[in-house]
C-alpha cells in the first residue's frame, strides 16, 4: 500500500519539493492497461512527495492527476489556453483533480516549453506527436526522463528514435514498466547524479564546488550527500 513518505512543504522549512512531468496522449485510443498504468503513475508521485506536473489535459496525464490526488498529492497543471472558459470550452480540458492551473496563453505547442520547464525530471507515458514534441524539448534541454513501458504510443518508439538522434545533451533515460519503481529509480539518480547538472540551463558545478561534501540540499526528500 503506497502512502506519502515524505511530508507537505512547509513555507517555513526553506525547502522545494521536485515536481515530476507526466507527459502523454490527451485523446485517441488508451489501452485499459496505459491508464491503469497512468493512474498508478499518478500514486506513486504523490506517494514520493513530490509535486505532479501536467499539461492540463484529458487522457493519460488526467489520469496520473486522479492518482495523484487519491494520496493527497500536489497536481500543477500547465494550460494552452488564456483563461479558464477557453480552457474549458476552446480545448475541452479538465479542471478537476487540479490544484492549480497557470493559463499560458500560448497554445498547445507553446505550453509544451513552459511544462517541461516548471518539471524538475519528466516521464513519457504512450503519446503522440504532442507528446514527442514534449520529449524533444526535454530531451534537448538535459532533463532526466522516465519512460513508463508498456503504455503504447512513441513510448514503443523511443530507443531507436533517441538512437537515431545520437545526440549528447546531458539527458538521461530510464526505462521501466512498474510506475512506482520507475518512480524510485528516477529519484535515486536524480539526488545521487542529475542534481549537479538537471539541465542544459544550469552551469555544470566544478569538481570543487560539487554539494558531495554538502550537509543540507534544498530539496526535500534529498538526503545529505557524502564524500
Amino acid at each position: 500500500m503506497l502512502e506519502r513518505s515524505v511530508p507537505p512543504h512547509s513555507a517555513d522549512s526553506g525547502a522545494t519539493r521536485l515536481t515530476i512531468g507526466v507527459m502523454g496522449a490527451a485523446d485517441g485510443p488508451m489501452a485499459d492497461a496505459a491508464i491503469a498504468s497512468a493512474h498508478e503513475l499518478g500514486r506513486a508521485i504523490a506517494a514520493s512527495g513530490c509535486i505532479l506536473v501536467n499539461g492540463a489535459c484529458p487522457g493519460l496525464p488526467y489520469h496520473a492527476a486522479r492518482g495523484a490526488k487519491e494520496l493527497g498529492g500536489l497536481v500543477v497543471g500547465i494550460s494552452p489556453a488564456l483563461s479558464r472558459d477557453e480552457h474549458v470550452e476552446r480545448y475541452g480540458s479538465p479542471t478537476e483533480g487540479l490544484d492549480m492551473i497557470v493559463y499560458t496563453g500560448s497554445g498547445l505547442m507553446g505550453r509544451e516549453v513552459t511544462n517541461i520547464r516548471s518539471s524538475d525530471m519528466v516521464v513519457i507515458v504512450g503519446g503522440r506527436s504532442g507528446t514527442l514534441g514534449e520529449f524533444a524539448i526535454a530531451y534537448d534541454e538535459g532533463k532526466l526522463i522516465g519512460v513508463l513501458e508498456g503504455t503504447g504510443g512513441i513510448v514503443d518508439e523511443l530507443p531507436r528514435l533517441v538512437k537515431a538522434v545520437h545526440k549528447l545533451s546531458g539527458a538521461h533515460l530510464i526505462y521501466d514498466a512498474d510506475p512506482r519503481r520507475l518512480i524510485e529509480r528516477m529519484l535515486t539518480y536524480y539526488r545521487e547524479q542529475h542534481c549537479l547538472h538537471p539541465s542544459v540551463h544550469h552551469r555544470r558545478h566544478a569538481a570543487h564546488e560539487t554539494p558531495l561534501g554538502a550537509t543540507h540540499h534544498p530539496i526535500v526528500g534529498m538526503p545529505k550527500l557524502s564524500q
